[in-house]
């Protein structure tokens, strides 16, 4: 934390530079910006910056993995200047900060991974994920598991559930999945970054989707709720991956066909500000836990070169950066059309 602090407070000290020194002086030096934010956006703005740099001038990226949660704040704040956010801002926080805007980059989702040994494959619905992280179903072979498994051969051990420690946009659209398909958590714990998590005997809490992982993989009969672009190393480290239950009623897996059903659904509904959730989207095929991966930028910016630099980067992000070359091996897609321009007519605010 130390290390990014430095590195947030000498970012915004080179903006103060850059800005002092005027708009013909931007145009000879990279103009510093941060990313910050999204542990499940981290590795695809690491490949689109590597990318960007190599073949544009006028910005120079630096990305760090905080959480969806300090992406946010600290955009607001002014000391990063793009918080990358798998949740849009909150009604409260547009109200209170009418500037800032959630911008879609691309399509995302995420995965339930487990570590039982022999079992690759599982059926798991949102009421059976809130029994398990209310601590009210502890046991692998519960009658409610074992109906949705039929055939299965389920372990009588206690289950060791895996949360986010941090403020997380993957534990905002985790939660949301849970409130959407189960009443007792939506009228309770309800959804966020941050939610109060029941304490359970042997629970988990890890830091990023990283910090997950790793937990999931070192301890045999626990969950864990990981972002997809994770989904390569969640399988080599030997994670199952579970098939949710969508609201058509069908256990699906989060595959291009899936996801893209769900985003196909929200599509046309997006609104201009394009705080939408895709959660629990309509449709026999549509993968529950799909949500738009957000830049959260303010479109005042304190100088015109770094607005520019902004503007240039991110219309580069979701036209160029939405080449398969970047989604797949992060097992994104690209926004569809629609949504594209809604973004692009945002992005032409930054001034």
């Amino acid at each position: 934390m130390k290390i990014l602090t430095n590195l947030l407070r000498s970012g915004v000290a080179a903006l103060a530079i850059a800005s002092a020194a005027g708009a013909a002086h931007a145009q000879t030096v990279d103009v510093p910006l941060i990313e910050s934010g999204s542990s499940l956006l981290y590795p695809l703005f690491n490949a689109w910056v590597a990318s960007y740099s190599a073949s544009h001038t006028g910005a120079d990226i630096t990305t760090t993995s905080t959480g969806s949660g300090a992406g946010i704040a600290q955009s607001i704040k002014g000391l990063v200047q793009i918080g990358a956010s798998d949740a849009y801002m909150s009604d409260a926080l547009v109200k209170a900060n009418p500037t800032m805007m959630s911008i879609p980059l691309a399509i995302s989702s995420q995965a339930v991974n487990f570590n039982l040994p022999g079992i690759s494959h599982l059926n798991l619905s949102g009421p059976i994920l809130a029994g398990i992280y209310e601590g009210k179903i502890t046991q692998w072979n519960d009658p409610a598991i074992v109906a949705a498994n039929p055939g299965v051969s389920l372990p009588n051990h206690v289950i060791i559930p895996v949360h986010r420690l941090d403020g997380s946009g993957d534990t905002f659209i985790f939660t949301q999945y849970l409130s959407a398909s189960d009443a007792g958590w939506a009228s309770t714990l309800k959804y966020g970054t941050s939610v109060s998590w029941p304490a359970i005997a042997g629970e988990i809490g890890a830091k990023g989707n990283s910090g997950m992982l790793s937990a999931a993989a070192a301890n045999p009969y626990s969950i864990a709720y990981i972002g997809i672009s994770f989904a390569n190393k969640a399988a080599s480290s030997g994670l199952g991956q579970a098939a949710l239950l969508n609201k058509a009623g069908q256990y699906v897996l989060p595959t291009d066909e899936t996801i893209t059903a769900a985003a196909e659904s929200v599509a046309n509904t997006t609104p201009a500000d394009e705080r939408i959730s895709m959660i629990f989207a309509e449709g026999a095929n549509a993968y529950p836990i799909v949500n738009y991966e957000y830049a959260i930028v303010n479109s005042h910016q304190p100088a015109a070169a770094i607005a520019s630099a902004m503007h240039d980067f991110l219309t580069w992000a979701i036209n160029e950066g939405s080449s398969p070359s970047f989604m797949k091996p992060v097992h994104f897609l690209p926004l569809p059309p629609a949504v594209k321009a809604l973004s692009q007519a945002q992005i032409d605010k930054l001034q």
